[in-house]
C-alpha cells in the first residue's frame, strides 16, 4: 500500500569536500529523528562520504550508495552517486582541483530540483573561488546560478527565529552598491519579499523596513543625498500601491533600539550592512533562503570553515535548521497556493 504522505525528499548538495560541509551533513542525519521527518538525499559518491564519515567517527552511521533518484528510499541517508573519481581529501585545506566536485554536486542538485525529483534543496558551503570552473560556472554563488536555473527573481532573506533579513545587493564590491540601486531594483526586491512573507510564510499583511544607503540615512544631504532623492520616494510610491514598505532607517539606530521587531521583514542596501547585524543577533543559528524562485532553496550562514574543517569542530546546528526551514516553507508555499486555487 502506497505511502499517502510520503516525506519530502531534501536534496542536498555537498559543497567543498575539504570544508566542514561533510560533516555537518552528517552530524545532521547522524541523528535519526530526523528521517522520521524528511529523506535526505545527498548528490556526492558514496566512497568519498563513507571515507569521510570515519573521520567524523561516525562509523555507525548507515548511508545508502544508490545510482538515480529514482531508486531514493525512505528512512535511510541516500547517496545518489554521482562521481566515481577516487578523489583526495584533504580536510582543512583550499584545493581548486575539488572545486569541480563541489560544481557537479551543486547542479545535479538544481537539475533534480528542477524535474521534481527532490522536493526542495539545501546546500552546503562551497568557496567561491573553488568552484570557478572555466566556462562551466562564472557565478559569485549559489544564487546568482540559481536565479538563472530556477525563474524568478531571486532574494537572499537571512531567517533566525522572526528575524527575515533582505538584501538589495549581496555580493558586489561596496563601490558599486551605490551604482546598482536603482528604482527597478527597489521596486523588484521589495515585491519580491512582499510576495514571499505572503506565499511562504503565511503573513497576509507584511510589514517591511527598508535600510537607508548613508550613515544617518544621510543626514538631510550632508553626508549624501541617495536615501532622500531614491529609497524615500520610491518607497512612497510602494505605498501608495498598497505595499507596506517603510524607511529608509538609519541601520545603527535601527538594530540597537531592536525597532526590526516591529516588523516582519527587513532590507538592507548591501551586504555587511545586513549580515554583520543578523549573524551578530542569530547565534549561529541562522538559514540563508533564497526567495523569489520556482522552488525552496536553503543553506546554513556560514561558509567553508576550512580552520577548523577536519578537527570534529564543527557546529551543524546551522545546517539542520536549514533543513527544518526548508520544509517548513515547502509546506506553507504548497498550502498557499492550494488556498488560492480553490478561492478561484
Amino acid at each position: 500500500m502506497q505511502e499517502q504522505n510520503p516525506k519530502i525528499k531534501v536534496g542536498i548538495s555537498i559543497g567543498d569536500l575539504n570544508g566542514i560541509g561533510s560533516e555537518i551533513i552528517l552530524k545532521t542525519f547522524a541523528d535519526k529523528r530526523m528521517l522520521e521527518i524528511c529523506t535526505p538525499v545527498i548528490f556526492a559518491s558514496y566512497k568519498s562520504l563513507n571515507y569521510l564519515k570515519k573521520q567524523f567517527n561516525l562509523n555507525s552511521l548507515n548511508i545508502e550508495g544508490v545510482k538515480s533518484t529514482e531508486l531514493v528510499v525512505d528512512g535511510q541517508i541516500n547517496v545518489v552517486d554521482i562521481w566515481q573519481d577516487h578523489v583526495i581529501i584533504k580536510l582543512g585545506n583550499s584545493d581548486p582541483s575539488l572545486g569541480k566536485y563541489a560544481l557537479d554536486s551543486f547542479v545535479a542538485t538544481t537539475n533534480a530540483l528542477k524535474n521534481n525529483e527532490v522536493d526542495v534543496m539545501v546546500t552546503a558551503p562551497i568557496d567561491k573561488h573553488n568552484i570557478q570552473q572555466g566556462t562551466a560556472f562564472k557565478f559569485p554563488g549559489h544564487t546568482d546560478y540559481l536565479n538563472q536555473e530556477l525563474e524568478g527573481d531571486s532574494l537572499m532573506l537571512m531567517i533566525h527565529e522572526n528575524l527575515r533579513l533582505g538584501l538589495l545587493t549581496d555580493h558586489v564590491p561596496l563601490k558599486e552598491v551605490t551604482q546598482q540601486i536603482t528604482p527597478k531594483l527597489i521596486n523588484q526586491k521589495i515585491r519580491t519579499i512582499n510576495q514571499t512573507l505572503l506565499q511562504d510564510f503565511g503573513i497576509r499583511k507584511p510589514k517591511i523596513a527598508v535600510l537607508g544607503i548613508n550613515p544617518h540615512c544621510g543626514d538631510q544631504g550632508v553626508i549624501g543625498n541617495v536615501d532622500d532623492q531614491l529609497l524615500a520616494p520610491t518607497l512612497e510610491k510602494l505605498q501608495s500601491k498598497g505595499v507596506m514598505a517603510y524607511g529608509p532607517y538609519a541601520a545603527d539606530g535601527f538594530f540597537g533600539s531592536a525597532n526590526y521587531r516591529n516588523f516582519d521583514a527587513v532590507i538592507a542596501p548591501y551586504h555587511d550592512q545586513g549580515l554583520v547585524a543578523f549573524k551578530t543577533l542569530s547565534f549561529g543559528q541562522g538559514v540563508n533562503y533564497t526567495a523569489g524562485l520556482s522552488h525552496i532553496r536553503t543553506s546554513p550562514d556560514h561558509g567553508t570553515a576550512f580552520d577548523i574543517a577536519g578537527k570534529n569542530k564543527a557546529d551543524h546546528h546551522s545546517f539542520r535548521q536549514a533543513v527544518y526551514k526548508a520544509i517548513d516553507l515547502y509546506r506553507e508555499r504548497k498550502l498557499y497556493f492550494e488556498i488560492s486555487a480553490n478561492s478561484l
